[in-house]
């Protein structure tokens, strides 16, 4: 409960002052006749004697719940309604062997990439995310989804692998990654997409799967992940006696950062490079800032008036005094 004019709460004083100034003990009076003793003169009191003061209280509540009534109580009826303008995302993350390069310590590319991208998703709060994955091909991981717990696990299984065709097919990727998309009817689509080589593979060259981005309106980031240079790839294998080892073979590996460059600027976005896990987060960390969600709250709040209760009981005790006060219990003011 809450006062709409709670400064005639201070008229309570006042009742206060009167009742105080009522019941205030008189000085004494000195007797105008003497007897030794009263015996003959005292009668027992009757019920209305008992009650005679009866009326006076009646009124002091009647006027302090008119004092209560004066200072409108009112209660709250507060409801607020969000209206939440998602984003719709797909991560393109690149699993071709190279991504298993350890130059991004104390991981390698692909699982600097996969902690990375799990920190992004958990902090969103109302976007469609989805995974598309690529090396010389892509598939779809997961379709844009708010079921943020069945994304994170399939994020937590991916590895790479020769299971599918080897190589890095960009084109492939980003058209895959827009045609999980193209149905979207949210304002702003984005595609976030991760690799650490050139394009080399696949049915769609790039410069078709920009123009088919660009026909969607979907932005695009892209980050390039690793340095250039000489690089070794990590092989993991059992000896003759069951014993997990590892050996390395060399390989050279180069992002094409013009390519990139020209499939972020194209589309609206903006091309990044992560040469270790801190600035690919600082990378994810500016993406997170520029594609924010939008949210629109708006708040209602009803009000119900409690002032005519207090008012309406007021008056009956006050009323009802008045008539005691000037009928039956009249003889005893």
């Amino acid at each position: 409960m809450e006062w709409y004019s709670p400064y005639y709460l201070f008229l309570l004083a006042l009742v206060g002052l009167v009742v105080f100034l009522q019941l205030k003990p008189k000085g004494k009076r000195s007797p105008s006749i003497l007897f030794s003793q009263l015996s003959k003169f005292t009668k027992s009191r009757g019920w209305r004697a008992k009650i005679s003061r009866l009326p006076f209280w009646l009124q002091v509540i009647g006027l302090v719940l008119v004092c209560v009534a004066l200072a409108r109580p009112r209660s709250s009826d507060e409801k607020v309604k969000r209206n939440v303008e998602g984003i719709d995302i797909v991560v393109a993350l690149d699993i071709s062997e190279s991504m298993l390069i350890e130059d991004m310590k104390p991981e390698n590319r692909l699982e600097s990439a996969k902690k990375t991208i799990k920190e992004f998703i958990e902090g969103r709060i109302s976007d469609r995310i989805g995974l598309v994955l690529f090396s010389g091909e892509s598939y779809t991981g997961v379709p844009i989804t708010l079921d943020y717990k069945i994304l994170l696990e399939k994020l937590a299984t991916v590895q790479s692998t020769r299971s599918i065709k080897m190589g890095t097919a960009i084109g492939v990727a980003l058209a895959n990654s827009v045609g999980r998309l193209k149905d979207s009817t949210a304002k702003s689509r984005v595609v976030i997409l991760l690799t650490d080589g050139e394009n080399n593979s696949g049915t769609i060259d790039p410069e078709t799967a920009l123009e088919i981005t660009k026909g969607y309106q979907v932005r695009v980031y892209t980050i390039g992940m690793g340095r250039d240079g000489q690089a070794q790839i990590p092989i993991t294998y059992r000896d003759s006696r069951g014993n997990k080892r590892k050996r390395y073979y060399p390989i050279h590996s180069k992002v094409n950062d013009e390519l990139l460059t020209r499939l972020a600027k194209e589309t609206g976005g903006k091309y990044y490079r992560a040469i270790n896990t801190k600035s690919l987060k600082d990378v994810f960390d500016e993406i997170n800032s520029l594609e924010k969600t939008k949210v629109e709250v708006n708040k209602y709040v009803k009000y119900n008036e409690l002032f005519w209760m207090y008012l309406v009981w007021g008056l009956l005790f006050f009323g009802s005094g008045y008539l005691l006060r000037h009928s039956i219990l009249r003889r005893f003011e």
